[in-house]
C-alpha cells in the first residue's frame, strides 16, 4: 500500500474528488454525510456538523480510541497509579505497557493513533466548511472555537503520547497526496504551536460558562483557558500558566464540590451521574470540561468499555461488573494521608472473607448498595471507583450491553485549575500566593491546611487528587522524574526512550517507511 494513502487508515471520513485514489484504500466506513450547502447558510446545520466532531470523543472499546478504553489503560498502567489487573495474560498488552516491554506492533498504539487522527480529520473538515459559512460571524467564530478546542485537545494528547507527529491542519488535497507531508513527523515544538494557536482562538472566541450561547457539555472559554494553561505548563511557561489559571479562578464561575462547609464527605460523588444532596453528579460546579454521555442518545453517546473495562471481575459464578483491567496499585493506595477522603472515593477496596471481629461474610458494598462478594470472589484486591457506573441507581446501559454504560468522562476539573495555579506560584517564586489554592483542595479532602508550599507539595496533591484520571504518567515525564519514580516502583523504564510510546508499526508500514520511529524502539 502506497504511503501517500496513509491518511485513509488513520482518518475516517475524508472524501476526495478527482484525486485518483483507489477505492480499496477507503477501508473505514463513512460515519454519516454532511450537507455542506445547508451548513454554509444554516447555524442549526452547522451545529450538527460540530456535534459530529464531539462524537469522536466517544471512541473506545478495542477499536479506534480517543479518551476511551485503550487510551486510559495505556496511560494509567504506564504510571505507578495502576496495575494491569484481571487474570495473568488476559490484559497481555497492558502487562507489557505496565513494565515498559511494549513494542510498536501493539494494536493499542495503532488504534489510539487512528482514533486521534480520525478526530483531527473531522475537526479539519468542519473548519474547512465553517470558513466558508455565510451566517452571522459571532456564531461562526463560536463554532470554530469549539472545534479548535477539540483539535487542540487531540493534538495535546497525541504529542504527549507519541512526541512529534504529522501536522495535518487542513483537509488534504491532491497536491498533498503527491508529497510526503501527510506522513512526515514534525517536531514536538511545532505541534505545540498548533495546539497553542488552536486553544488561543478558542479562548478569544468562546463564551463563558453560563452564557446564553453556551450549551451543556460544549467547550467554553473556561475550558479553553484551563487546557491552554495546562499546555503552557508542559512548556514550562509559568507566567502563562499563572495568568490563565488565575483568570479561570477570578471568573467565579467554578467551585469545588463540597457538602459540609469546605469539605466533601464522599469524594466519589464528583464522578457519579446524579448529585447527592445537591453535591456532585454530571456537569457539577467544578466541571471544566467533561465528555457527555448521559444527556445523549445512541451508540455514539458512550465510550465503550470505559466503565466495564475497569469494573470488578468476578469468579465463582457471580455476575461480574467488568474486565477488571486498570486496577489501582498498592503504591497509589499507600500515598494517601490518614483521613484523606479521596482514598475511599478513588479506590474500591475488596473486603476479606470475614469482617473484623468475625462479623461474617459481608463482602464489599458500593455506594449504590450493590454488594461485591468477598475477596476470594474477584480477581483484583482494588478497582477504580471513579470509573464505576451503577446499573442500579444510574442510567441503564445502551442496547442492553454492560460494555456501553453511559459514563461522563471528567477531562478537566476546577481542582486541577487550582493546582496548576499553585504550581505556577511556586515556580515563579511566589509560593505564598498559591498556598490558599492548594489548601482549598486539601481541605475539601478532609486534610488540614499547610502554612507554606513547595513544588513537592503540589506534585503530591496532583497525584492523589487526579489519580486514575490519565495524568500521572505525563506528569512524571514533564517533571523530569519518570525514570527515577517508575524504576523505584519496579518498572523497567528506560530514560531517553519510554518518555513517549512507539509510533505504530502499522502506520510506518503504510507510509513505506517515511514515517519515522521514536528513539529506542
Amino acid at each position: 500500500m502506497n504511503y501517500k494513502y496513509l491518511i485513509y487508515s488513520t482518518m475516517a471520513v475524508l472524501v476526495f474528488a478527482g484525486s485518483g485514489c483507489k477505492k480499496d484504500f477507503l477501508d473505514v466506513p463513512a460515519q454519516g454525510s454532511i450537507d455542506e450547502a445547508a451548513v454554509l447558510r444554516d447555524p442549526g446545520a452547522a451545529q450538527n456538523l460540530v456535534t459530529g466532531v464531539y462524537n469522536s470523543l466517544y471512541q473506545g472499546g478495542f477499536g479506534n480510541n480517543t479518551l476511551g478504553f485503550l487510551y486510559y489503560v495505556a496511560v494509567d498502567e504506564a504510571s505507578d497509579d495502576a496495575d494491569p489487573g484481571s487474570q495473568p495474560g488476559d490484559n497481555s498488552q497492558g502487562e507489557l505497557i505496565d513494565n515498559f516491554k511494549h513494542t510498536p506492533s501493539s494494536f493499542f498504539f495503532d488504534n489510539i493513533w487512528k482514533g486521534y487522527f480520525g478526530g483531527i480529520n473531522q475537526a479539519n473538515k468542519a473548519l474547512n466548511i465553517l470558513d466558508k459559512a455565510t451566517f452571522d460571524a459571532t456564531t461562526i467564530k463560536r463554532l470554530k472555537g469549539e472545534v479548535t478546542y477539540l483539535r487542540g485537545l487531540y493534538y495535546f494528547n497525541l504529542v504527549r503520547f507519541f512526541g512529534g507527529v504529522p501536522k495535518i491542519v487542513t483537509v488534504p488535497g491532491v497536491k498533498d497526496f503527491q508529497s510526503d507531508s501527510l506522513v512526515t513527523r514534525v517536531s514536538k515544538d511545532e505541534i505545540y504551536q498548533v495546539i497553542i494557536s488552536d486553544l488561543q482562538y478558542a479562548v478569544d472566541n468562546l463564551p463563558v460558562k453560563g452564557d446564553a450561547n453556551t450549551q451543556l457539555g460544549r467547550a467554553n472559554k473556561g475550558a479553553a483557558e484551563g487546557l491552554l494553561a495546562k499546555v503552557y505548563m508542559y512548556q514550562q511557561n509559568w507566567q502563562k500558566v499563572y495568568d490563565l489559571s488565575k483568570d479561570v479562578i477570578n471568573s467565579n464561575l467554578y467551585s469545588l464540590v463540597t457538602n459540609s462547609g469546605n469539605k466533601l464527605t464522599d469524594y466519589n460523588v464528583i464522578f457519579r451521574e446524579k448529585a447527592v444532596s445537591g453535591a456532585g453528579g454530571n456537569n457539577n460546579s467544578e466541571s471544566v470540561f467533561e465528555v457527555q454521555t448521559g444527556i445523549n442518545v445512541g451508540e455514539n453517546a458512550v465510550s465503550p468499555l470505559y466503565s466495564n473495562g475497569q469494573g470488578p471481575r468476578g469468579k465463582g459464578g457471580w455476575d461480574d461488573l467488568g474486565f477488571g483491567w486498570n486496577s489501582p496499585s498498592q503504591d497509589l493506595a499507600n500515598v494517601y494521608d490518614s483521613g484523606d477522603t479521596r482514598k475511599a472515593g478513588t479506590i474500591i477496596f475488596i473486603n476479606p472473607t470475614v469482617a473484623p471481629g468475625g462479623a461474617g461474610n459481608v463482602g464489599t458494598v458500593l455506594w449504590d448498595g450493590f454488594r461485591i462478594p468477598t475477596q476470594d470472589s474477584v480477581v483484583n484486591p482494588r478497582y477504580n471507583y471513579k470509573g464505576y457506573a451503577s446499573s442500579i441507581a444510574e442510567s441503564p446501559q445502551i442496547s442492553g450491553s454492560k460494555d456501553t454504560k453511559p459514563k461522563n468522562i471528567r477531562y478537566m476539573r476546577y481542582a486541577e485549575i487550582l493546582l496548576m495555579y499553585a504550581e505556577a506560584c511556586v515556580k515563579l517564586g511566589r509560593p505564598g500566593e498559591g498556598v490558599a489554592a492548594l489548601n482549598m483542595v486539601r481541605n475539601r479532602a478532609g486534610l488540614t491546611s499547610i502554612a507554606t508550599i513547595t513544588v513537592a507539595d503540589v506534585w503530591k496533591e496532583r497525584r492523589v487528587e487526579l489519580a486514575m484520571e490519565q495524568d500521572r504518567f505525563f506528569d512524571l515525564v514533564r517533571q523530569g522524574r519518570a525514570g527515577m519514580v517508575l524504576r523505584a516502583a519496579g518498572k523497567a523504564f528506560v530514560d531517553g526512550k519510554n518518555e513517549v510510546f512507539p509510533i505504530p508499526q502499522a502506520q510506518i508500514d503504510l507510509s513505506g517507511g517515511k514515517l519515522t520511529q521514536n528513539s529506542g524502539y
